[in-house]
């Protein structure tokens, strides 16, 4: 159901509540069948354990804003408060509260998530489903121990650096419903054919944005009718309310 309206989007809209910041507008690539197309793939225990993810590689012309997070661990080092500004789906900016000192804060970043290239792409663009294991996370206090394929399905999240089919572009992949994933590829990883030097980075860091940080998730169409999948950190599409019951255990 989730995808079923992702694939009807020209744009999604994420905007962050309760001291969030996040604004961002994330341009979806367009599919022309949607009786054979997506452009979201459904990660499930055949992709990955825990499953519980939808993801594409985002279109990055147009994809813009800022990324916030009140804290979030990336490679073993607590961001606090980070904030990622981006313009056409590239990193522009950055920011973090973890030193006084400004230049110490954007060497961290830098080093640590950037791999001293001077920018990145949007690599992914995703929506976590497993809201079980977010609760029991958050419950234990135990989010900071967990390697990032769980974290990943526990929100809202962008990766830095190359796609998920990294590589793989050209290897034709479907979802379990028959419907091939089209969003194999972005303007970056399209120079592998003329300039393949400049088509990856070798590196994918997810951030994740808590659902307590989200105010909203909505699929702006090409009609301009905007649809929520999540409002204050709930899922309100139609559908998806057993996906809210971990909540309220």
């Amino acid at each position: 159901r989730i995808i079923d309206v992702l694939d009807t989007a020209e744009y999604v809209r994420v905007k962050g509540c309760n001291g969030n910041e996040t604004d961002m507008k994330v341009s979806i690539m367009k599919v022309n069948d949607g009786s054979k197309q997506t452009v979201f793939e459904n990660c499930l225990a055949d992709v990955n354990i825990p499953l519980g993810e939808v993801f594409t590689s985002p279109v990055l012309k147009g994809t813009e804003g800022v990324l916030n997070v009140s804290k979030v661990y990336l490679n073993d080092i607590n961001f606090k408060n980070l904030k990622v500004h981006f313009k056409d789906g590239f990193v522009t900016d950055y920011m973090c509260d973890n030193y006084e000192d400004e230049k110490r804060c954007k060497d961290l970043f830098k080093e640590n998530v950037l791999f001293n290239h001077n920018t990145l792409p949007i690599g992914e663009f995703a929506i976590g489903t497993n809201t079980t294991a977010y609760v029991s996370a958050n419950r234990y206090d135990i989010v900071y121990l967990l390697p990032i394929l769980i974290v990943e399905k526990m929100g809202p999240h962008f990766a830095l650096g190359d796609t998920c089919y990294s590589r793989s572009e050209d290897v034709a992949v479907f979802n379990p419903d028959g419907k091939e994933i089209i969003s194999r590829d972005n303007e970056v990883s399209l120079l592998r054919k003329s300039e393949p030097d400049k088509a990856y980075y070798n590196c994918h860091t997810d951030i994740t944005i808590p659902y307590d940080e989200i105010g909203r998730i909505s699929v702006v169409d090409y009609s301009g009718k905007e649809t929520s999948i999540i409002e204050n950190g709930r899922f309100v599409l139609s559908g998806t309310d057993m996906l809210n019951e971990p909540f309220e255990d």
